[in-house]
Order: C-alpha cells, then structure tokens, then sequence
C-alpha cells in the first residue's frame, strides 16, 4: 500500500478556522494493491470539510448510518462537510487509488456552492484525468515543503481543483439533468412497487447516496408533490380501486395498501377523497 499525506503543523488533528476564507488542512493520496481493507470510521464526523477523489477502483461509502452502502468508482469524487457521519472502506482487490484534501474557512460554504457543489448532495461525477492528480500532487507537495506563502498557494491550488471540477460539472450539465431524472423516476417506480410496505425516505435517500432534505426537495421539484404524499396518493388510489371493484371488507383494504391502523387509513381516504372509505364503496 502507498500512501503519502501532509499535515499543517504536522498534526492529524482536524480544526475549524474562520479567521480566513479558505484554509487547507491536509492532503493526501492511498494506492492499494495488496493491502486488505483500509476502513474509515468517525461517527462525529469531523470539523472540517473533506474532498476525496476516487482516481481508479472503487470505494464503498456507508452514507448517514452504517447499515447503508453505496459503491463509488473511480471517475467521482465525494464531498464530506463538517460533522457528518463517516464510514467507508477501500479493499486492495479493487485497485483503489484516491486522493483527498481537508479544508475549511469562514467562505467554504458559499466557495462551493459557487463551484457547482450544492448543499445536500454528496457524490459529484467529475471523470478521471491527470490534471485532477497533478493539483492534488502539488498540493501535497506545497504542504510537506512549507517554503515561503505556501498557505496562499494551497488555497490557490484547491481553488483551482474546484474550478477544474466545475468545468467537467457544467460540461455533463446535461448528464446531470438525466442523472437527476433518472434518480427522481428510479424512486417513483420504487415507491409504486413497495407502496404497501414500511417505506423509510430516510433509509431510501441514504441508499442513492443522497440526504433526505435534497433528494424530498429535488422529488418534489421533478413529481410537483413530496415523496410521503406520493406514496400516499399511491395507497388510497389503489385503496378506492379496491373499494369499487371488489368486495374486501375496508380493514382489510387498508391493510393491503400498507396502513396497520384502519381509523388512521379512513381519515387519510376521507382527506383525500372527500368521503369515508365506506361511502365510496356505497356510490359504486
């Protein structure tokens, strides 16, 4: 396993500062070839914000809880912001090359949503190439050496990283409105084919790797209603459909469309529909 790394002040400890714009913290790069497992495990996240690169192979990232994973290839680059929960794993059988600085300022916040980097959305879909490694090279260069301005010349450097992963981010704009409408249909036909079961948005974001607050903001944006109420329309919708073409006893229908409380499920159908389940049944 390779691994070269450089640390301001030589110390691994993370720190906030909010004195400048943009301070680089660390930076550093792993290779695996023969090495088993290289694991990663902070449960507090940490203070800073963190950029790491997958240059070739894979990385499997346990997003909001540790039950969760999602496999990233090489071609993205993930990004971690202060106290979010961290839990990833690179394996030697996989090849897997990355890079990663950590860094942070009273700016970074708005840096990155200047750069195309939203707030919620963790995965960003950049490609390889070498120009992304030769940044990351001399960044951590620029640190192991500490000659003369060389705080200046990182954040010049990340700077320039950021710009770099912008210019691919705008080129696949496109590709970013097929991945958003892909994700977005991907998650109705999820909802349309487990409507009736414990449906968790929390644990269904976690899993595409995305949180809650920008995965219910984007669905809503794409399908005009929240994921819940979605799923909702869905249950009552086939609960009316069972109302009128069946014979079912109402306990019964709620149960097939996912609601164990069958008062719970009457007051929803009369919300939605205008009338109690018993009525609808009545007008067929």
């Amino acid at each position: 396993m390779y691994i070269n790394s450089a640390y301001k002040n030589n110390s691994v400890i993370d720190f906030k500062d909010k004195s400048r714009p943009l301070v680089v913290g660390s930076c550093g790069t792993y290779r695996l070839s023969s090495h088993p497992k290289l694991p990663t495990y902070r449960p507090r996240g940490r203070l800073d914000f963190q950029i790491i690169y997958i240059a070739s192979g894979r990385a499997y990232f346990h997003f909001d809880n540790p039950e969760n994973e999602t496999i990233v290839t090489a071609g993205n680059i993930i990004l971690f912001r202060p106290k979010e929960f961290q839990k990833y794993e690179y394996y030697g059988t996989d090849k897997t090359e990355v890079y990663w600085v950590h860094f942070t300022g009273s700016d970074v916040t708005n840096l990155l949503r200047k750069y195309g980097f939203p707030d919620g959305r963790r995965v960003f879909t950049v490609g390889t190439s070498l120009e992304y490694e030769r940044v990351f090279k001399r960044m951590i260069l620029e640190l192991q050496r500490c000659q003369n301005d060389y705080e200046e010349m990182l954040t010049l450097l990340l700077r320039q990283l950021l710009i770099v992963f912008c210019r691919e981010l705008q080129k696949e704009h496109a590709s970013k409105n097929e991945y958003m409408a892909h994700e977005m249909d991907t998650a109705a036909a999820y909802f349309h084919e487990n409507y009736n079961q414990d449906i968790s948005i929390e644990k269904y974001a976690a899993s595409r790797g995305m949180s809650v607050s920008w995965f219910i903001r984007n669905f809503k944006k794409y399908n005009g209603t929240t994921p819940m109420q979605f799923v909702t329309f869905i249950r009552i919708t086939n609960a009316q459909m069972l109302l009128e073409t069946t014979n079912y006893a109402v306990n019964e229908i709620s149960r097939i469309v996912g609601y164990d409380n069958p008062l719970y499920f009457s007051r929803l159908f009369r919300r939605q529909k205008g009338c109690p389940p018993s009525q609808c049944r009545k007008k067929r």
